[in-house]
């Protein structure tokens, strides 16, 4: 595997043992994670894993009740959004932020408009906007005609990769991107995931969260698998296979049980499956196919 530690450069971003509490509700529990430049870290979870709060103490959202928060080394507070923007932490959500009707233009240098002349007032650049944003896209490989259309004419993935091509413009150095192949067909995830590895090429670090390993694990480096709000730990790709990550995030235990009650069920109505109604003998069915999925994932 290609070296991602910069010849001993510090990681552009590292947490240690960060700890997130809401009253009585531990949502992170000392979770430790670092990324380089040039490296996709894959942050992977199932739904309630703390994905979301990770990436909002990442973004300056949350502050962490315990543990630190470095960039390039040194510790730092973040106290809000604007502060994780300044020391080039762009997040991209999945519900990117963006308003259909308004143009793609418009969209790219929202809250950051470009102005025309001395005065910090003077009306918008549009026709400096327009070349921008079409150079910008063009560079990720989406030949936009018309910046000035309306970007709800995007496909999904069109529109994802407005927002990272906007984020790195921008200068971002760390780009999160939050579950960005989620709603998308496969043309469409293509896509975002060709686009985080130019990113990566480009020398930024990405972290790339999803509950899909499958949309992960050809563009990721390292996958840090979190559970419950704890981290299995990091784990780089030459270490570690496709099967092995997804069992980690199903959990080996919660597997084992349901394959234990899966087998009982399918013992219990073995004699009497075919006098089954049918509302029944589809339950049936249904458990059949749980405990051989079961079986499948538990054998990796």
């Amino acid at each position: 595997m290609a070296d991602r530690s910069n010849g001993g450069a510090p990681p552009l971003v590292e947490l240690r043992d960060i700890v997130k509490r809401f009253g009585s509700v531990i949502a992170l529990n000392g979770v430790t994670m670092k990324v380089h430049a040039g490296e996709v870290m894959c942050l992977l979870g199932d739904n309630g894993a703390g994905k979301s709060t990770l990436i909002k103490t990442l973004s300056g959202v949350h502050q962490p009740t315990d543990g630190q928060i470095l960039i390039d080394g040194e510790p730092v507070a973040m106290g809000s959004p604007r502060d994780a923007l300044d020391r080039g932490i762009a997040t991209v959500y999945q519900d990117l932020a963006m308003i259909p009707l308004m143009s793609i233009t418009r969209n790219f240098f929202m809250g950051r408009e470009l102005g025309k002349g001395r005065s910090a007032l003077g009306r918008f650049d549009i026709g400096g906007a327009n070349r921008i944003a079409k150079e910008e896209m063009g560079k990720i490989g989406i030949d936009v005609r018309d910046p000035t259309q309306a970007v709800g004419t995007l496909s999904g993935g069109e529109r994802q990769c407005v927002a990272i091509a906007r984020a790195v413009y921008f200068g971002a150095r760390v780009l999160i991107l939050d579950e960005p192949t989620s709603a998308l067909g496969v043309k469409q995830a293509s896509v975002v995931l060709r686009y985080v590895a130019q990113a990566r090429a480009r020398g930024l670090g990405v972290i790339f969260i999803t509950h899909n390993v499958h949309h992960a694990y050809p563009v990721g480096d390292a996958f840090t698998i979190l559970n419950r709000g704890r981290t299995y730990g990091t784990f780089q790709k030459d270490a570690v296979s496709r099967e092995e990550v997804l069992n980690m995030m199903a959990g080996g235990k919660e597997l084992d049980e349901l394959s234990a009650e899966l087998e009982e069920f399918a013992r219990a109505d073995a004699g009497g499956a075919s006098n089954l109604d049918p509302a029944a003998a589809a339950e049936h069915a249904i458990a059949e196919s749980l405990h051989k999925e079961a079986e499948s994932l538990h054998k990796h």
